[in-house]
Order: structure tokens, then C-alpha cells, then sequence
């Protein structure tokens, strides 16, 4: 199976991503399409041995819309061509490469414009192809983002559409409307002295904001054709109704019937389209704001990147830079992919992506992240991924991912906006037909209603309620560090009433350190802990890590060893400067029959703090204890104290004895411990939890965790973002702060609400709307709802939604 983003062109409403949806689940292969209208993308899953993308596109073409692979576009300027045939052999030496989709070269200009897949060509592979045909490539300076290019025009264009629509609607609605209002008009277009000039000016006027709205009429009365009526189809059917009558009237006039002169619609019909244009405008502004955290993301990555190949460092664009490459990376300049350092020592600011403000030093054999910003000196990396596999670029997919998914809530808009439209002309059909038949008012006061009914119900405002507030809510949280990887992960986890917090590496650093060196005998602290790490020097166990690890840190010097024995299960016999030295845990001192009586009760009261006792003997003589134990994270404490305050209760699971999970629950407040519990047991005991009724999240590094982050309802990795973590969990936090977990309930708690109240909105504008323009005010001697104004109000309705998801931007992480 594979998955596939497309961007869909042509979209109006929420009724035309329905109609996408449509389409395309109808094709054998495919087993989930999802549009999200905010954002114009379709995520696809399909079976490439069934379908291909060529096929989706043709099915979504056959709906009346447009499908758009991810190709990069670029442009090449090519030197040593001299006719037409060096054109067309460029042409083909490229266009046979795999991947490459199109290419297209200008004699003229000599430039050759070529799109192809990223992922099955490289630049390189094209520039090599295009040497060997004996010409060369060069690339243009910048490279063009088609996508976000097309949304600039889109912009534009509308806003050009309405400049020019209101042109010419200004004036048409002064002299259709003016004369009312007691505003003075020439004798020559007067109403009273030359009906007929008064007509057709108004017809002249509205023609040039139909020629400029006719995409309505194109994609509204084609969709309507295809029995998938959108909110085009309802501008269309709507503003042709007033046009047709008002040409009607026209000729009426002009055959000398000047009565029609005040039952006019071509105002109507003008204002609505140019209203309908502005609020299209203010929508796609708003849209572009709301993938603002995609577009910071992608503009991380520097452009260019300088690699040694040959032993001459060379400048080549990031597309070119290949697993094995060896990057030289300045202080000030960023790094350009994923890699490995080989030579040099340096900090690095990682901030933009894990949120971690203290640049983290590296020296060789640290790894490098892709688009974090070298500090202050300059090293030499291997690049290990490029492309679609940095972290960067897996962190952009996992975003872009989340905004094209649907949570649970927007099903219900999916499945309204599926029957809204042809309900609503039915009402608008209906309520027309009573007013004329049963209430007994004019042709014109039914076309009113009717007009009126088909505006005001547009469900512009239905379709983006959800995407819009998902692409901010995901965004912000990426942003902060916390990926969360689909709308159903973003709903579910302000349900969470349980949150199980894996021990070791979660709450907990993962990495014993000595805590306690206590001495008898008359032997220093610093003696013990030299002769201790004398002797594990060449230990592997983590407690002999650590006792190392501590006497490093101190700068002590270690002891030569002339005899070294490892007692399995027990601890290690040394022999330093001729002193006999044991050194383990209490059965190994027991069975060598050294007494332990002098430090008894420290033993104990360290084992009670969860900290584990490792014995020194000297010649058969008790020495002292130094003390190991995994120390609890700076903001755990902090963390699970905000968790009880947003009222959810804290569990951890650890494979530990009772007596060390229990100390390290009462020091960070945890509330339940399922203490003893081996790996593959985990997930049974997150399924308990859920047996009480429960929403329960899983807090672990998304490895050996990995059946229970999948069993609990969310599973939420810590980490650096490794590719594991990335799969296992619903959420991944990319800093490994135990703050970000109520920070990523927080941000569903704020989304969803943000959500429940743009559909708050979208549906009471509707269900308050379409009764007023029904006429319903109207019979208990209320006002009539005018068409323009209903224009107005739908193009408010859709601004609206959009400016109150917005507000998302100013969410803040708890700290």
C-alpha cells in the first residue's frame, strides 16, 4: 500500500472535497481518501498494483477537479546548443531518466524546464545525463516552491477580480438602487423619463462581473450536472435566476411594459458575485496564515551546501548533496542535512527543532541534525540522510500529515455538507413556490426568496471549520516541539483521563550516577570511589558504568589491576597494589562472610530512597557502600503536578522491584505503580486501565515500549525524534521534557474547543439564516431578507471561522 499527497485545484466548499473523497474511494485500490478543503490536499492510500496515481488523477479531473503530484519544478539554463535537434535531444536523454515527468527545453532562451520526483532522481542524476548528451546544465539561482506560487497568484487574481467587479458594481448599484434613496440620476438613465437606457446600462454593467465571476458558473452548474451541487452551484443557480429575469424585464421594457423597471435584478446579481469574490479573497488570506508552521519549517534548510569531492570543496545545491558526502559546515551557517561529525569539535544551536535553547556541543562521532545552526567552530560531518529522510523532512511530512487527516468531530461536517447543498435547493425551490402559489406575491418576491435561500446557506464556513483549526492547532505544536501525527490523536488526547509514564529514560534520566559514597575504616570518599572504578574499569554493567563515569568526573586516577575475576550474579575480585578487593552486591559479601553490621541501617535507608547499594571490602573488611541510582528528570515533578491540576491521574510502569518504584513515586508524586512488570506485559497492564472505563495515554521512548504505546489510546514518544519514535506513537516530543506532555493536552483541549466553536458558528449561521431568508421574519411583519446582504453574510460567515481558528496562534506552552 501507498500513501500519496495531492493537491487538488479547483475546490469551493466543502461539498467539493466531498465530492473528491467520492470519487476517488470509488476506485479499486483505494482504501482511504481524505480532503482537507483548508489546506486543498488529498491523502491517499492505495494499492499500486491496482491503481496508479494517473488514475487517481483521471477520476478527479472526471469530478470536475484538478490533482497535482508533489514534482519539483525547475528551471536549467543549458550551454553548447546551436539548432532545434540539440533541443530535442536534451528533451529525450532526460525525459528517459525515472522520475522525470516532463521536460521541456526553449532554444530560444536557452533554458530547459524539467519536473520530476525527488525521490526516484536526483539533480545530479539529470546534470550528469545532460554532460554525456554533450551540453551543460546550469541551474538557476533560486528555485521556485510551485505550490506556495500558485497560492501568491491566487491571491492576486481574486483580489484583481473584486478591484474590477467593483468597478463596474459601484456605479450599478447607484442607478439601480440610487433613485430610492432620493440620490439624483441623469434624465437620460432615469427610470421615470427612459426605462429602456435605465435597463440595459444596468445590463452592460453586470456583464463585464459575470465575464469576471464565471469560474462560479463553470464549476457551480458542472458540478451540478455531476449530481455533486457545491457552493458554486448554489451562486450560480442563484445569480443566473436574478440575470435571466432581469434580461426578461429588459425586453419587457423595451417592448413598452415600463412596470418591470423596478423588478430589476442585474444589481443583485453583480453585488453578490463581487461580495462572494472579496470574501473568497479574505479566505484564502486567512488559509495561507493558517500553514504558516509548514512553511517555517521548509524555509530551515539552507539552499546550498559545501562538500569536499575529489579534495577540492565545491558549492552544490541541497538536492545534490548524497549519502557519503563529506559537508564543511562554518560557524553561523546551518547544517545542510542529517549526518555524522568526522572532524572538528563544535556547539549547535537545535533549538528550531527540539525547543532546547542551550547549544549542544559535538565532537566526532556526534550526530548532526539537518537545518540546526552551527555556533562556533567549524567541522567536518558525513552526511547519513538527505532528502525525504532527514529529520527535518520527516518531521514536515508527520505535520503535513496531521492537517490533511480528519479527526472524529469533523465526520459530522463531512456528512452534513454531503446532503446540505441539494437540501438547500430543495428549501430554496420550495419556500419560492409557496410565496407564489400559496401566498399569493409576485414572480419577483419568490425569485427574492429564492435567491436569497440559496446565498445565505453556502457551507464555506461548514468545510473549514475543522482543517483550518487541526493546521493551526499541529502547527503551534510544532513549533513547540510536540509532533502530533493526526487529527484523531489531536481529539482524542483532551479526553485522556490516565496517563502511564514509562520509569527509566521518561521520568527518570536513564543513566545511573553514584548518589552516596559512605566510608568506614578510615578510608576517604575519593580512595573508595578510585579503587571501586579502578576495578570496573573494564566492567559493561551500568552500575559499574556509573561508579567509572563518577570517579571521571572527579579527575581520579585509576589503579593498575594484577588480578580481576567477575562473580555472575554477585559483583567482581579484584587485586590493586596487593589489597584484595571485592566488590558487589549484599549476597556476595554474605557468602564471603563479611560482616555488614557497621552499615546496616544505611544500607537500608539508601534501598528505601530507591537507590541501589553496591559493598566495598579491603582484605575481608566491610570498606563502605557506594550508592547508584537513575536520577529523576529536573521537570518531572513539575510536570506531573500539572497534571493533577488539569484533573488527570499519573500512573508508572517499570520493570523495578516495588521498594525502588515506590521511592522514586513519592518523589515526583506519581498516584498508582505497576511496579515488577516486564516488557511484554505493559500493554496489558495499559489494557487494565481502559477496562475502567478510562482514556488512557502511554509516556515512553516509543522502543521497548512499543506494544503498550500502540494499546493505549495515546501513545506519546520522548526523544530526539528517532524514526522508531516516530512510528510507534500517536504524539512524539521532540525534546525528551516531561513539560510537553500536559503542553500537548493543553493543545487538544484548546483545538478542539476551537473547533466545537467554529462549527457553533457555521451551523448557527445556517439554521439562524435560512429560516430569515425563507421569509419566516417576513409573515409576522419582520423584515425580508435582501440577497445582496445575504452575499455579504456568507462571505462573513466563512472570514469569520477562518479569523476565530486563528486565534490558535496565541496559544502558549504551560510551563
Amino acid at each position: 500500500m501507498a500513501d500519496k499527497l495531492l493537491t487538488i485545484q479547483g475546490m469551493t466548499c466543502a461539498s467539493c472535497a466531498k465530492a473528491v473523497e467520492r470519487a476517488t474511494r470509488k476506485l479499486n485500490g483505494v482504501s482511504e481518501a481524505n480532503v482537507n478543503f483548508a489546506t486543498e490536499k488529498l491523502n491517499i492510500n492505495f494499492d499500486e498494483a491496482k491503481v496508479s496515481v494517473e488514475d487517481i488523477q483521471a477520476a478527479v479531473e472526471k469530478a470536475g477537479y484538478k490533482a497535482l503530484t508533489d514534482d519539483v519544478h525547475k528551471t536549467m539554463k543549458i550551454e553548447g546548443m546551436t539548432c532545434a535537434s540539440c533541443a530535442r535531444t536534451i528533451e529525450r536523454v532526460t525525459r528517459k531518466l525515472e522520475g522525470v515527468t516532463e521536460a521541456s527545453v526553449n532554444l530560444a532562451t536557452e533554458k530547459l524546464t524539467i519536473s520530476y520526483k525527488p525521490s526516484k532522481v536526483k539533480v545530479l542524476d539529470i546534470k550528469k545525463a545532460i554532460e554525456n548528451a554533450g551540453y551543460k546544465a546550469i541551474e538557476e539561482a533560486t528555485t521556485i516552491d510551485e505550490d506556495q506560487e500558485r497560492k501568491v497568484n491566487e491571491i492576486k487574481s481574486l483580489w484583481h477580480r473584486f478591484i474590477f467587479s467593483a468597478i463596474f458594481t459601484v456605479p450599478l448599484l447607484y442607478i439601480a438602487m440610487g433613485h430610492v434613496a432620493g440620490l439624483p440620476l441623469p434624465d437620460l438613465i432615469n427610470p421615470m423619463m427612459n426605462a429602456p437606457a435605465f435597463a440595459i446600462v444596468q445590463l452592460l454593467l453586470v456583464s463585464p462581473v459575470i465575464l469576471l465571476g464565471r469560474k462560479f458558473y463553470s464549476t457551480g452548474f458542472k458540478a451540478l450536472f455531476k449530481r455533486s451541487p457545491n457552493m458554486d452551484s448554489l451562486i450560480a443557480v442563484g445569480t443566473s435566476a436574478a440575470i435571466l429575469y432581469g434580461i426578461f424585464a429588459t425586453l419587457q421594457i423595451t417592448a413598452g411594459n415600463h412596470s418591470y423597471a423596478t423588478d430589476l435584478y442585474f444589481e443583485t446579481a453583480g453585488v453578490i458575485l463581487t461580495l462572494i469574490t472579496l470574501g473568497k479573497y479574505f479566505e484564502a488570506v486567512s488559509k495561507g496564515k493558517s500553514s504558516e508552521a509548514i512553511k517555517k519549517l521548509m524555509g530551515l534548510s539552507p539552499k546550498t551546501a559545501i562538500v569536499v569531492r575529489n579534495g577540492k570543496e565545491i558549492e552544490i545545491t541541497l538536492e545534490e548533496v548524497e549519502v557519503g558526502d563529506v559537508i564543511i559546515v562554518k560557524p553561523g551557517e546551518k547544517m545542510p542535512v542529517d549526518g555524522e561529525v568526522v572532524e572538528g569539535t563544535t556547539s549547535v544551536d537545535e533549538s528550531m527543532l527540539t525547543g532546547e535553547s542551550i547549544p549542544v556541543e559535538k565532537n566526532v562521532g556526534a550526530k548532526i541534525i539537518g537545518a540546526s545552526i552551527n555556533k562556533n567552530g567549524t567541522i567536518k560531518y558525513k552526511a547519513t540522510k538527505v532528502g525525504k529522510d532527514t529529520v527535518l523532512a520527516q518531521i514536515i511530512k508527520l505535520v503535513e500529515d496531521a492537517q490533511g487527516s480528519k479527526a472524529p468531530i469533523a465526520k459530522l461536517a463531512d456528512v452534513i455538507s454531503g446532503y446540505f447543498v441539494p437540501i438547500v435547493m430543495a428549501i430554496a425551490a420550495l419556500s419560492g413556490l409557496v410565496w407564489f402559489f400559496i401566498g399569493g406575491e409576485s414572480s419577483v418576491f419568490a425569485l427574492t426568496i429564492f435567491i436569497s435561500v440559496l446565498v445565505i446557506a453556502c457551507p464555506c464556513a461548514l468545510g473549514l471549520a475543522t482543517p483550518t483549526a487541526i493546521m493551526v492547532g499541529t502547527g503551534k505544536g510544532a513549533e513547540n516541539g510536540v509532533l502530533i501525527k493526526s487529527g484523531v490523536a489531536l481529539e482524542t488526547a483532551h479526553q485522556v483521563k490516565t496517563i502511564v509514564f514509562d520509569k527509566t529514560g521518561t521520568i527518570t534520566e536513564g543513566k545511573p550516577k553514584v548518589t552516596d559514597v559512605i566510608v568506614t575504616n578510615g578510608i576517604t570518599q575519593d580512595e573508595l570511589l578510585q579503587l571501586a572504578a579502578s576495578a570496573e574499569k573494564g566492567s559493561e554493567h551500568p552500575l559499574g558504568e556509573a561508579i567509572v563515569k563518577g570517579a571521571e568526573e572527579k579527575a581520579l586516577e585509576f589503579k593498575k589491576l594484577d588480578f580481576f575475576k567477575a562473580i555472575p550474579g554477585q559483583g567482581i575480585q579484584v587485586r590493586i597494589n596487593g589489597k584484595e578487593i571485592l566488590l558487589g552486591n549484599r549476597k556476595l559479601m554474605v557468602e564471603s562472610k563479611i560482616s555488614l553490621e557497621s552499615l546496616e541501617v544505611m544500607s537500608d535507608k539508601l534501598a528505601g530512597e530507591g537507590k541501589t547499594p553496591m559493598y566495598i571490602a579491603m582484605d575481608n573488611t566491610l570498606a563502605g557502600i557506594i550508592a547508584v541510582a537513575d536520577t529523576v528528570k529536573e521537570n518531572s515533578k513539575r510536570a506531573i503536578e500539572k497534571l493533577h491540576e488539569m484533573g488527570i491521574e499519573v500512573a508508572m510502569i517499570t520493570g523495578d522491584n516495588k521498594r525502588t518504584a515506590q521511592a522514586i513515586a513519592k518523589q515526583v508524586g506519581i498516584d498508582r505503580i505497576l511496579a515488577e512488570v516486564l516488557p511484554q506485559d505493559k500493554a496489558n497492564e495499559v489494557k487494565k486501565l481502559q477496562e475502567e472505563g478510562k482514556k488512557v495515554a502511554m509516556v515512553g521512548d516509543g522502543i521497548n515500549d512499543a506494544p503498550a504505546l500502540a494499546q493505549a489510546d495515546i501513545g506519546i514518544a520522548i526523544g530526539s525524534g528517532t524514526d522508531v519514535a516516530m512510528e510507534s506513537a500517536d504524539i512524539v516530543l521532540m525534546r525528551s521534557d516531561l513539560m510537553d506532555v500536559p503542553t500537548a493536552i493543553q493543545l487538544s483541549k484548546s483545538t478542539i474547543r476551537n473547533i466545537k466553536e467554529n462549527l457553533f458558528w457555521a451551523f448557527g449561521y445556517n439554521i439562524l439564516g435560512i429560516p430569515v431568508a425563507m421569509g419566516i421574519l417576513y409573515i409576522f411583519g419582520g423584515p425580508l431578507l435582501n440577497p445582496m446582504i445575504a452575499g455579504a453574510a456568507m462571505s462573513f460567515s466563512s472570514v469569520s471561522v477562518l479569523l476565530n481558528a486563528l486565534r490558535l496562534k496565541r496559544f502558549k506552552p504551560i510551563r
